[in-house]
């Protein structure tokens, strides 16, 4: 009889050991993995511009509009900063020929011209990215993107105007936080003959509309601290 009793308390105990053990166990871990932060937002704004040869704002469009130099160093081009970005950014603009305009011999039926112009995009180290290039005809008052303000002409405005604009878009890589840009050549048809401008310093094109889109970079990590060093107090 005792035998019997004892096993019944064997078995009695047996399945509570096992809840005992089950209780236990740690719960499995979630296999699911943490989603990574969202990437910042494509942002587009006006880019900073640096412009050694201001025109002036347009009358009708109050847009900034700034002549492109020949010449070979960056540093005395215009200059356009680009924000620190991920991956890559592209840089865009309007450029336009430059005309100088004669009410009287556009009606003489003399003021035909037709123009192209040439720019380089450059690195601050001289490096060329690429060029860009514009070209359009003046016949009539029609054909000028704006007149400038400031000038002594009727008006209040300068008888040098843009005429033709052609969209131009640059991407850079992110290591890239300025570019500049400068003339390379300028060709005018006329009916009276042909010129073609090279020498340096030559206003040859105006810039205008100058926008950045991006991905702004990430802020830089906090530097680390460096551990305080320990003093050893000598011993008497």
């Amino acid at each position: 009889m005792r035998f019997v009793a004892a096993a019944l308390v064997m078995v009695c105990l047996l399945p509570g050991a096992g809840w005992a053990q089950a209780a236990k166990r740690p719960a499995p871990k979630s296999s699911a993995k943490k989603a990574a932060p969202a990437a910042p937002a494509m942002k587009v704004e006006p880019a900073a511009v640096t412009c050694p040869a201001r025109l002036g704002e347009g009358v009708r469009t109050k847009q900034a509009f700034c002549d492109v130099l020949t010449g070979r160093n960056p540093a005395e081009g215009v200059r356009i900063a680009i924000p620190p970005h991920k991956g890559t950014a592209t840089l865009t603009f309007d450029l336009h020929n430059r005309h100088t305009y004669s009410e009287e011999q556009t009606r003489a039926g003399k003021g035909f011209a037709e123009y192209t112009a040439t720019i380089g995009v450059l690195l601050p180290d001289g490096t060329l990215l690429t060029r860009a290039g514009v070209k359009s005809a003046f016949r009539t008052s029609a054909d000028l993107v704006d007149r400038i303000g400031g000038g002594a002409g009727p008006g209040g405005v300068k008888a040098v105007a843009p005429v033709g604009s052609e969209p131009i878009k640059v991407e850079v890589t992110a290591q890239v936080t300025e570019v500049a840009l400068l003339g390379e050549r300028l060709v005018i048809e006329r009916i009276d003959g042909r010129d073609s401008f090279t020498s340096t310093g030559r206003p040859v094109a105006i810039v205008s509309n100058v926008q950045v889109e991006y991905r702004p970079a990430p802020p830089p990590k906090p530097a680390k601290k460096a551990p305080a060093k320990k003093t050893q107090t000598k011993k008497k």
